[in-house]
């Protein structure tokens, strides 16, 4: 990809403002004030915690302090559960004090209730004790990558179309002489089609659009009632390079998730492997060791790809698996059918895969009659030694009607949103998974703080 001097300065002095942000957060407290900050987190749900910053120049070890806090879903959450054991236990739990674990992964930050991939966003999912922190990896036409979750979702996931860089999009807003909106379902928006300095000026907003809207208005609010916009006021969209740097200072792990493109590779002579490296180089120049760094993709050759040329960082990378990437050909995937799996789970772990990170249901089997069991592909990836991720609570809205794709084929044992914490204690007790993304992380560290998985 052909990038100007200009564009190349540019970019470098859009980090900082997120660096400004921090620092005007940064009074140095005494650790008495910040521990009287923990219990405060500890014995009032209202969700508020403290950030207090150092006023510190950037290094590789955390330099935030942080105050973590559960706020209220987690005991709505346990409080709706049925009757049984493990409610009693999550209860007796009540009183402890919120801390860090990596059992808990932030996906997309806290989008449950925040934009997703905003500074906002990030920051709830720390102040709830998340332990990793995801970036979904985009790329921008001068070569920056930025956090997004596809390539093309600029226009659900920010305000580009009420600003004119809605000209760029790869298929723009089309408004007739009655300044009416005439192509809502069609209008595609691509980080590919600005500039990481034109990203930077936009505003981050819930995921949603109205495909049948007849005005701008109308297509850009449109957010499910069971989220909200309450906290979609400031937006800040983040590089790559910034979100490290805040995980960074926040104490957090990372997880860079690979985004397939929707251009055609090359783009501006910029490749395919070009883009794989360019991920794990941006981690290599901010100085985060190998240790600290889970990359994922649903493409299996971008996980071959890390194993052949940056083996360090490839031990754990994760591959991400959902009922069509990991389809057989001419088969509909069953979770209980090893005839309708792409790879066994024994091939993957030849092939030198350490971490699979399927969709939750693909884990989690019913008897029929409202009890939960592993199903075959999580017994077969445990007795092949494949550490298990899984993907993501909470992107489903209330419980009451079975949850939808994400519960797929568990209706007969899911029917109150308490059922949350049963499909939790599933997946850690039986499934034996090493980390659970979630849309509101509070919910996952609660678990993970009462059982102990740190």
């Amino acid at each position: 990809m052909t990038m100007s001097k200009n564009s190349v300065n540019a970019r470098a002095q859009l980090h900082s403002p997120i660096q400004n942000r921090i620092r005007r957060q940064g009074l140095t407290l005494p650790l008495a004030v910040i521990s009287t900050f923990l219990l405060i987190g500890c014995n009032e749900d209202d969700g508020s915690s403290a950030i207090v910053p150092p006023t510190l120049p950037p290094t590789t070890e955390p330099t935030q302090a942080q105050a973590f806090t559960y706020g209220v879903r987690p005991f709505y959450l346990v409080n709706d559960m049925d009757e049984s054991p493990l409610k009693d236990e999550l209860l007796a739990c009540k009183g402890q004090i919120p801390s860090k674990t990596d059992f808990s992964i932030a996906h997309r930050g806290a989008p449950l209730q925040f934009p997703e991939h905003t500074y906002d966003s990030y920051m709830a999912s720390a102040q709830m004790g998340a332990g990793i922190l995801e970036c979904d990896v985009a790329f921008t036409n001068d070569g920056e990558l930025v956090c997004r979750h596809a390539q093309n979702d600029l226009h659900t996931t920010t305000n580009i179309v009420a600003t004119p860089l809605a000209s760029q999009c790869s298929v723009p807003p089309i408004i007739d002489t009655n300044r009416a909106l005439t192509n809502a379902a069609d209008i595609e928006c691509r980080t590919s089609d600005i500039s990481v300095r034109d990203f930077k000026s936009l505003t981050g907003k819930m995921d949603a659009a109205n495909t049948k809207a007849t005005s701008i208005s109308a297509y850009m609010h449109a957010t499910a009632p069971w989220r909200t916009d309450l906290y979609s006021q400031n937006g800040e969209v983040l590089t790559l390079k910034e979100h490290i740097e805040l995980a960074r200072r926040l104490g957090m792990k990372h997880t860079p998730e690979l985004k397939e493109p929707v251009v055609t590779m090359p783009f501006n002579g910029y490749r395919l492997d070009d883009y794989r490296q360019q991920l794990i180089d941006t981690y290599k120049a901010a100085g985060v060791p190998a240790s600290d760094v889970y990359p994922q993709s649903f493409n299996l050759a971008d996980i071959d790809y890390w194993m052949n040329n940056e083996p360090n960082y490839a031990a754990n990378a994760v591959y991400l698996i959902d009922d069509n990437n990991e389809a057989a050909m001419g088969k509909i995937f069953d979770k209980n059918d090893p005839a309708t799996w792409k790879h066994s789970l024994a091939e993957l772990k030849a092939r030198g895969v350490n971490i699979i990170a399927p969709a939750t249901w693909l884990l989690v089997t019913s008897d029929g009659n409202g009890k939960l069991l592993p199903s075959a592909y999580a017994l077969q990836a445990k007795a092949n030694g494949l550490d298990i991720l899984t993907w993501s609570l909470e992107r489903s809205g209330p419980l009451k009607n079975g949850g939808v794709w994400y519960y797929s084929g568990l209706s007969d044992a899911i029917n109150n949103d308490g059922d949350i914490m049963t499909v939790i204690d599933m997946l850690a007790q039986q499934v034996g998974v090493k980390g659970i993304f979630s849309d509101w992380p509070a919910t996952v560290s609660y678990y993970a703080n009462c059982k102990g998985l740190n």
